[in-house]
């Protein structure tokens, strides 16, 4: 099967997924939390906008891979 863009939507999607759940951890852990108000300190800012950014795009990419690959999947199997 020619390379169709599978791998690297995988790759990226659960790179971006896995820097934003990092992001939220260091944000939680390390960095002071948050109250209803946002972050209590401006690396924490830097750290909910990655994560707000990056959890949800990463979740659509490697939802789109996942999908793209068990299409290939199952294309695979009946030929």
């Amino acid at each position: 099967m020619p390379d169709d863009g599978t791998r690297q939507l995988l790759q990226w999607g659960g790179s971006m997924v896995g820097v934003g759940l990092l992001a939220g951890f260091l944000l939680l852990a390390v960095l002071g939390g948050f109250t209803r108000a946002g972050a209590t300190t401006n690396t924490g800012w830097f750290a909910l906008i990655v994560a707000l950014m990056c959890i949800p795009f990463g979740g659509l990419l490697l939802t789109l891979g996942v999908a793209k690959w068990l299409r290939n999947r199952s294309i695979a199997r009946r030929g």
